[in-house]
């Protein structure tokens, strides 16, 4: 079972790793589980976050290197003027 609910982890995007995560929250937070249900909980909360964490980091490396580009870009050696002369 923890190989299957891994695959389906995996495969989740951003939104939806979100979206169970703060239903993970609020179910512990609204107490009332028992202490098997509780860890759970916990355990599908810490592999949701880490999902979570995956997609971050991957948008925060695309917005580096798109600003990379845009500097390499920018920087290159005809670079212009608005006006269309060159700086």
């Amino acid at each position: 079972m923890a190989a299957d609910q891994e695959t389906t982890t995996a495969a989740l995007g951003y939104e939806q790793a979100r979206d169970e995560l703060i239903d993970v929250v609020r179910r512990l937070e609204a107490g009332g589980a028992t202490l098997e249900e509780s860890l759970a909980l916990w355990e599908r909360g810490e592999e949701l976050a880490k999902v979570c964490r995956r997609w971050l980091e991957g948008a925060r490396e695309r917005l580096n290197a798109a600003l990379a580009a845009e500097d390499e870009a920018a920087d290159g050696p005809a670079a212009e003027d608005a006006d269309g002369t060159e700086a």
